[in-house]
């Protein structure tokens, strides 16, 4: 058992018990601000962070130590400090990295850790934080005095007021079945999955998004081992569009009735119309109104009704995607590079049949109204995180099952309200279970990159620091 999460000093035995379950960006986010929160209003806090990997602070999008892996937007965007823009730039000049620019992602992860560890330093010794390496796999009521109860993967128990999901990304699901084997990395992300894929046989990739992109320049970086040809699948065989950097001046502002107009129902062709002539009328700036647009996206997208969201996830949200998360200039330049020496080749089509044969894989692909078969050493899915219901992960499992959480209206997250309690089979809201992030997707569409976390974050900590602050207030009768 961990009750009091063995913390010494004045933060034993009293105070609220937070638990955030996931060590990733979310989680880390979540923690920070928690922290910073608890400093302002004198509440002592004990947070719990758990990461099933120990990857505290990295998560599955930081947790990479390839040089080559760059941040998507530059530095000057990806502040982890709401209402500071400029933080990560300061930290970046202080640890004599270049910006602006895009950053590796190996240095973010370090910049979260750092962030994380300040967070700590300013709140001790009246909060505390203890990250565990755990998996949760269900969560019961509590039996210790504490309202809730994470019962971990080793049996032990811990005891919560407050239960923070803030597990990101659920990983990839293939989109038809697979044989079990080796050859096949259904998850590119999960630790050591590319570490065999450098024999330098054939390669095929399904998805052509950001993650096809890093598996690429991963896979043909060949420290003198045999280097791999590349196949990268999807319908479209859509590329992310090139980042241009920082906005022009002037940027981050566009003028859409759809905005100017009253809050209530939005039609989806409406919204498209709009949006196409605001970038028609600024061709050469047309990065800034996509920009400008992501931080109205989740009220847009609540404005649109059921049918129009599905059609938008059906045939428009690929293309909104490839315009909204780009590449940096560098990736781009790689891959162009991969691209003119024949090592990396992007098609249209779908994967129709999988089948293993003498150690290789034979894939069936279906493009430009033929079907070939491809003879390749590795399969790898990197086709974006799945459906909340089609994932493998006990929690979320146990969560909808028992009825104490349900999927959303397209099942890619959880239900919650509008400040992140997670609603049950019956709709209710809890207050002990609370989420952010990616698992917001289907409500808010928008909810993927740090500046639409760490904000989530900055509320979620003031809501529960304010609704702990009269009891756990030092000198109060708690």
């Amino acid at each position: 058992m961990h009750p009091d999460l063995g913390l010494p000093g004045p933060a034993a035995g009293r105070g609220p018990v937070i638990a955030v379950i996931g060590g990733g960006a979310s989680g880390t986010l979540a923690a920070v601000h928690l922290l910073r929160a608890a400093v302002a209003r004198r509440v002592p806090l004990r947070i719990a962070l758990i990461d099933r990997l120990g990857r505290h602070g990295l998560g599955q999008a930081y947790a990479t130590t390839n040089p080559d892996h760059l941040l998507n937007a530059p530095a000057g965007r990806m502040s982890a400090l709401a209402g500071d823009p400029e933080h990560l730039v300061r930290w970046a000049a202080g640890h004599g990295f270049p910006t602006p620019g895009f950053l590796p992602r190996t240095v973010y992860g370090r910049y979260l850790r750092d962030l994380l560890g300040d967070a700590q330093l300013r709140a001790a010794p009246q909060s505390r934080l203890t990250e565990l390496t755990a998996d949760v796999v269900a969560v019961r009521p509590g039996t210790g005095g504490r309202p809730v109860r994470l019962v971990l993967g080793d049996g032990s128990c811990l005891e919560a007021d407050v239960a923070i999901l803030a597990s990101g990304n659920p990983p990839p699901a293939a989109p038809i079945p697979v044989p079990a084997g080796p050859r096949f990395v259904p998850d590119p992300w999960a630790p050591g999955a590319l570490d065999a894929v450098a024999d330098g046989s054939p390669v095929v990739i399904m998805g052509t998004g950001l993650s096809m992109l890093d598996v690429a320049i991963s896979v043909t970086s060949t420290g003198g081992r045999p280097p791999a040809k590349v196949t990268a699948v999807s319908r479209h065989a859509l590329l992310p569009r090139v980042h241009r950097g920082m906005p022009a001046p002037g940027g981050d502002s566009v003028w859409l009735p759809a905005l100017a107009g009253p809050p209530g129902p939005l039609r989806l062709g409406d919204l498209i119309w709009q949006v196409r002539a605001a970038m028609t009328s600024r061709p050469e700036q047309w990065q800034d109104v996509v920009d400008a647009l992501r931080p109205q996206v989740p009220s847009l997208w609540q404005r649109l009704s059921r049918a129009d969201q599905r059609v938008f996830l059906r045939h428009v949200a690929r293309y909104w995607e490839v315009h909204r998360h780009r590449m940096p200039p560098a990736t781009a330049q790689r891959i162009t590079a991969l691209r003119m020496a024949g090592r990396l080749r992007v098609l249209p089509g779908r994967i129709t049949e999988v089948t293993g044969h003498a150690g290789q894989l034979r894939v069936g692909l279906h493009t430009g109204g033929l079907v070939r078969e491809l003879a390749v050493g590795w399969l790898i899915n990197a086709t974006g995180p799945a459906h909340i219901t089609a994932g493998t992960d006990p929690l979320l499992r146990d969560l909808i099952g028992r009825g104490l959480a349900r999927p959303d209206r397209h099942r890619l997250g959880l239900d919650a309200n509008p400040a992140g309690a997670v609603l049950d089979s019956a709709g209710t809201p809890s207050v002990t279970l609370f989420t952010l992030g990616p698992t917001l997707r289907g409500l808010r569409y928008e909810t993927t990159a740090v500046p639409e976390i760490r904000d989530q974050a900055a509320a979620l900590a003031d809501l529960l620091t304010t609704a702990f602050a009269a009891r756990y207030r030092p000198g109060s009768a708690a």
